[in-house]
């Protein structure tokens, strides 16, 4: 049988990848052990956060599934640091774990390009540099134009509990040992990464309700009006759910420390290397001795499930040992654990390995998106997947590449990050990252980002319609508030638009009050409101901004062709040869962003690139 794109692995990078070249018109192949595991959230079942939350408004706006299963599905919603600039405002949303894999499911179900192939993938079939199938473990062969691959963290994959050891890609699942192998045996460079899970407790050993009377457990709900992921859900949302929070106290840290030779972290049982912006319990009582204390949160992990993930509380001691940790914790001395915390080890590949497109260097055709690329986090692969699946169905029709730029998208700064710079550790999408953050807000992921889904092929007619109209009122309000006259703070008559820069003066209230009056659709009232107001009220900085990403795009105007030959470029160090080798930046900004490249060896690149266009130019 054969397909036009085969996507190994049904995780949320899968997912993505798959549903993308499917919308594309491309015949696909979803390449998974079983429908039951599809979107699987074995870690934290929440979607969103701080920067995650843009890259899940980006997926969304470029026509992707995560915005809508977890608008769908979620069960408590929140906008974090809404006390902070727009520019790092961050949703995020507790998940119904069950519900949103089967949402999930049902939606790849529903296209009909998508074939399910149950199955373990074994070998990569490569014929003269280029992908042209897999094999499967069971004996089955299927063709392909192109492959995904988004094993998460099933490559090699190892677990460990104190000195338990089993080889499995997470909890009850096996790992992918043949399909390791086959990757290596192309020559990627390859590492050792490291991710953990926290132990679950049974809800209904535990007595929440007492515990908050008695001031042990501090309710966090959720907002009081949720925003939405999708820009497709027009239906309200509604927080079902609450989770608390507690913290560890002097007894955890004391057993963690009379335990800490017994943890895989700590002996030399685990090699690969852990994330340091997601730290386990053992990482933080005994690299930060002077915390007292560090937050726990209790979350439901749906609403008919009897599962609490207790966040904060990752772990690879002993059983017995988590057991007591967990009948330390304030309030939880009668709590059952369902399951011990474990550290998953796993194989990935260094993502210089790749280009910009996700598209291996050494295999034509060959895409990786996810974990094995070295990231952390359901969003950060499911950003990758989107990407992997829009460019694999674009190499099969022979179309352009489909990039996106660091001022357009902290996914394009994502894959930037990961095929320019490397991991030395697992990657996690920052606001920090973003030098143009200003740009890249919540709020306007659409505005920035839908008419580039459009063009890809990936937004439907009535989404389009939709869009118009939300960017028609967006339009039409900013000229109304030009036109609105109001009284400013010396009485003087001033426009709405000009008010509104006083930090003091909000839209909302001003709408509230009758002083303006605005195009605003109820179903998308706060991301009209935000768009807006940020528009106008930081005017001066977005100008800022929009020109120092101009001048970086100059830069990345400057293509360096594929077989461009570094060594001959006099002036560059050795080892600035080595690494522009390794890396094969596709433009002179990405070159740039090389670590170890000076801003003199930028220059003479960029010297010796005009020649050569020059030379190419009169030939």
């Amino acid at each position: 049988m054969r397909f036009d794109v085969i996507v190994i692995g049904a995780g949320h990078a899968g997912v993505e990848a798959a549903y993308a070249a499917a919308r594309l018109g491309c015949r696909v192949g979803l390449c998974t052990l079983s429908k039951e595991t599809v979107a699987h959230m074995p870690c934290n079942p929440a979607v969103g956060g701080t920067a995650k939350g843009h890259l899940v408004r980006e997926i969304d706006a470029l026509g992707g599934v995560m915005g809508r299963a977890i608008d769908a599905t979620g069960i408590q919603f929140k906008l974090l640091n809404r006390s902070r600039g727009p520019a790092v405002w961050s949703p995020r949303a507790q998940a119904d774990k069950k519900r949103y894999a089967e949402w999930v499911t049902t939606a790849l179900s529903a296209e009909p390009n998508i074939t399910w192939l149950l199955g373990k993938a074994g070998r990569i079939l490569r014929h003269e540099g280029r992908v042209v199938g897999i094999a499967m473990e069971d004996g089955d062969a299927f063709e392909c134009g192109a492959l995904v691959v988004t094993t998460g963290t099933f490559l090699n994959g190892l677990i460990h509990v104190g000195p338990e050891q089993r080889p499995a890609g997470r909890h009850g699942e096996p790992p992918s040992r043949e399909l390791s192998d086959s990757i290596r045996s192309f020559g990627f460079e390859m590492g050792r990464l490291k991710t953990g899970t926290p132990p679950r407790l049974d809800r209904t050993s535990i007595d929440f309700d007492a515990r908050v009377r008695e001031g042990v457990f501090a309710e966090e709900p959720g907002d009081e009006v949720p925003v939405p992921f999708s820009f497709e859900t027009t239906r309200p949302i509604r927080n079902q759910v609450r989770c608390w929070l507690i913290h560890t106290n002097d007894r955890v840290r004391d057993l963690v420390r009379a335990n800490i030779g017994q943890s895989p972290l700590f002996n030399g049982q685990i090699q690969g290397i852990g994330p340091r912006y997601c730290p386990s319990l053992e990482d933080k009582i005994m690299r930060f001795p002077d915390r007292e204390r560090h937050q726990i949160y209790l979350e439901p992990e749906g609403l008919d499930v009897d599962e609490i993930y207790v966040n904060g509380f990752s772990m690879s001691l002993p059983r017995d040992t988590q057991l007591q940790l967990v009948h330390a914790l304030p309030g939880l001395g009668d709590a059952v654990m369902l399951r011990p915390g474990y550290a998953v080890e796993y194989d990935f590949v260094q993502p210089t390995e790749l280009k910009s497109t996700l598209e291996t260097h050494r295999v034509r055709r060959l895409f990786f998106a996810g974990q094995i690329n070295g990231t952390s986090g359901y969003e950060e692969a499911a950003g990758q997947g989107i990407v992997a699946g829009i460019n694999a169905a674009k190499a099969v029709r022979g179309e352009a590449p489909f990039v996106l730029r660091r001022d357009e998208a902290y996914i394009g700064i994502l894959v930037d990050d990961l095929v320019t710079r490397g991991c030395l550790e697992p990657y996690r999408m920052f606001t920090s990252r973003a030098e143009h953050r200003l740009l890249l807000r919540v709020d306007n992921a659409d505005l920035r980002l839908t008419p580039i889904g459009r063009a890809a092929g990936l937004i439907s007619e009535a989404r389009w319609e939709r869009f118009e109209a939300r960017h028609r009122r967006y339009q039409s309000n900013l000229g109304a508030l030009q036109r609105a006259q109001l009284r400013g703070p010396t009485g003087d008559r001033v426009s709405a638009a000009q008010l509104l820069k006083q930090p003091s003066v909000r839209l909302d209230q001003l709408i509230a009050d009758g002083q303006v009056v605005l195009a605003i659709d109820e179903a998308s009232r706060a991301l009209d409101i935000a768009s807006v107001e940020t528009t106008v009220k930081y005017d001066g900085y977005l100008k800022q901004e929009q020109a120092r990403a101009e001048r970086a795009r100059r830069d990345e105007r400057r293509r360096i062709p594929g077989d461009f030959p570094f060594a001959r470029v006099p002036g560059l160090s050795r080892e600035v040869v080595h690494r522009l080798s390794q890396v094969r930046p596709e433009t002179l900004g990405q070159a740039s962003r090389i670590p170890g490249m000076t801003p003199a060896a930028v220059a003479v690149l960029g010297v010796f690139l005009g020649r050569l266009s020059a030379n190419s130019a009169t030939s």
